[in-house]
């Protein structure tokens, strides 16, 4: 499921007042620290550099898929590499991306895996049990934009997609 920011539908809500049915999250505290990010190992640019990668390739080994995974997961980002869901069922977040922005073409047309590599993590937001958000069973949200349109503040462009395992 992808749409752009301008698809989804808000309304304002009167000052200190919330629509009916519908309930705020907390106000919680925000930290903010550097950190390194990997892209996964299933990243349309990893599999584009690896495609003929033989098993006995280091980036195939355990040592070396360990150390990516030992960096540690993110639950909020904002830039770097997406943190995706691990389900193997999941699409990596770029590609689900790519294939919502062209309009939805077979998943398996070359120019998905070509338009993935058109987008960047602008932000991710995983379920927090601190600050009451759940999406779906443990999911994260995220967003990603073109370079160009970050470089044009153009946020209305960005593209949202979200994962859930």
């Amino acid at each position: 499921m992808s749409m752009s920011m301008s698809e989804i539908s808000t309304s304002p809500s009167p000052s200190g007042k919330h629509r009916e049915g519908v309930r705020p999250y907390p106000e919680v505290a925000l930290t903010a620290h550097a950190r390194t990010t990997v892209p996964y190992l299933w990243h349309p640019l990893v599999y584009g550099e690896f495609t003929s990668a033989s098993d006995d390739h280091p980036l195939c080994s355990e040592d070396f898929q360990e150390a990516l995974w030992n960096i540690g997961a993110s639950v909020h980002q904002a830039g770097g590499h997406a943190d995706p869901d691990p389900d193997p069922d999941q699409d990596e977040v770029e590609t689900e991306v790519a294939h919502g922005a062209l309009g939805c073409p077979p998943w398996n047309d070359p120019c998905v895996r070509e338009e993935a590599l058109c987008w960047v993590l602008l932000a991710q937001f995983a379920s927090d049990e601190h600050a009451g958000m759940m999406w779906g069973d443990c999911g994260t949200l995220y967003w990603l934009i073109r370079p160009e349109v970050l470089a044009e503040r153009r946020f209305d462009r960005a593209m949202f997609t979200c994962q859930c395992s």
